[in-house]
């Protein structure tokens, strides 16, 4: 009688920890399992490329962590942020190839400057905008984006369900005020290499 109750109770906490999905989803890709329209397969291989490319930029240097962000869609890596000189921007695209299961890499990392506090703070202005609009637009799957914007430049990633949705998602970072230009890698759910059915 006491093993099973032991049993139960170990049983409950073991799968407790496999139920909580947040807004990063189980698998950290930054969207819910549940609305992500790639198969659960397809979403396992891309948080282990992730892992794998965050893992190996890691041994390289620990910075990484903080400068450089890395997101992977269907086996497409896509990098952003900052690092001190061009031969690091090809050290982290040279990495990103390297990842096993990689079909294609973008790199939009940039050379560091000297930090400006006023527009810093303008780059998260812009996003959290962004991120407002599509939350709002009820035409918009909004956890299927990830968006970083750097120099006034808005960088979309993301799965669309429909080329409107895509459309859509452009329209709104355009409609920002300040906005330079909009940099839209969003795939659209029909170019998947395997969907849901």
């Amino acid at each position: 009688m006491k093993f099973k109750y032991i049993l139960a109770i170990l049983l409950g906490v073991i799968l407790s920890g496999c139920v909580g999905v947040s807004s990063k989803g189980i698998f950290g890709t930054g969207v819910s399992v549940a609305l992500d329209p790639r198969t659960v397969g397809t979403q396992m291989d891309d948080s282990i490329m992730q892992k794998n490319l965050t893992a190996r930029m890691l041994v390289k240097n620990k910075k990484y962590l903080i400068s450089v962000k890395s997101k992977v869609l269907d086996g497409r890596i896509f990098l952003t942020g900052k690092v001190e000189g061009p031969e690091e921007k090809l050290l982290l695209t040279k990495l990103a190839w390297e990842t096993k299961g990689a079909r294609s890499v973008r790199n939009d990392i940039k050379i560091k400057e000297e930090f400006n506090f006023k527009r810093s703070a303008k780059d998260i202005l812009i996003t959290s905008q962004l991120r407002t609009a599509i939350i709002l637009n009820k035409n918009i799957k909004a956890t299927n984006y990830q968006i970083d914007t750097y120099k006034k430049k808005i960088y979309v990633y993301g799965i669309a369900l429909t080329s409107e949705e895509k459309d859509l998602v452009i329209s709104e970072a355009k409609e920002i005020l300040d906005v330079e230009d909009v940099i839209a890698s969003i795939i659209l759910v029909e170019d998947l290499r395997i969907q849901k059915e």
